[in-house]
């Protein structure tokens, strides 16, 4: 049985074993352009977890109403509605967040996660699992842009969440906070995770071939 057929395994595939960033590597704009800092990754990682969920669940729920021929505009009428109200919640309840992130926001109608998603998984399976997907994926997302900008301004600003954590002595690694750094963050993130599941893929071949026929 396919693990992605129960919610737990929706869930857990989106946060490791299909990871929208370190392992799909779609969404790249926003994870380069926001994660100059953690908590504009906490905030654009969980507004994008929001539309996610909620337009997954959506879809699935009308995907027996939604005719294959105008799927399309029928994933962005929903997705933007939802966006749309996020926009609203962050600037009347965190302006600061949402003047921040600024267009990037609005650009999550557009977000590769979100539309791919839509088009392979809510509109084939039902609200059950297109929830753990979503909740699955959007938590994925939200981890690895943190990670990859709480790297960036640790070493890139000497701060964590506006924090300073290097002392007065250390000198910031301006280029990891330029758009350049982004890259190159990200690059050596890829290189660790891959040779993590490297090491688990071949962990758990060693074990299926020692369990007995």
């Amino acid at each position: 049985m396919d693990k992605k057929n129960t919610f737990l395994g929706a869930l857990i595939n989106g946060l490791l074993f299909e990871n929208p960033t370190f392992v799909l590597m779609v969404g790249m704009c926003p994870t380069l352009a926001v994660t100059t800092a953690a908590s504009n990754a906490i905030g654009m990682g969980l507004s994008t977890t929001v539309v996610l969920v909620c337009s997954n669940l959506f879809i699935s729920l009308l995907r027996n109403l939604i005719s294959e021929k105008i799927r399309i505009p029928a994933f962005i009428v929903v997705i933007a509605s939802f966006v749309t109200i996020v926009e609203m919640v962050l600037k009347a309840y965190m302006p600061e967040l949402s003047a921040t992130l600024g267009l990037y926001i609005p650009l999550i109608v557009v977000n590769c996660i979100i539309f791919a998603r839509a088009e392979s998984f809510a509109f084939k399976n039902g609200p059950i699992l297109a929830l753990g997907d979503g909740i699955g994926m959007g938590l994925g997302f939200t981890a690895a842009i943190t990670v990859l900008a709480s790297v960036r301004e640790i070493f890139g600003s000497g701060t964590l969440f506006g924090q300073e954590i290097m002392g007065s002595g250390y000198q910031p690694m301006s280029l990891l906070t330029a758009p350049a750094g982004g890259f190159l963050t990200l690059g050596v993130l890829l290189i660790i995770v891959n040779m993590i599941r490297k090491k688990i893929d071949a962990r758990m071949a060693a074990r299926k071939g020692g369990e007995p026929a």
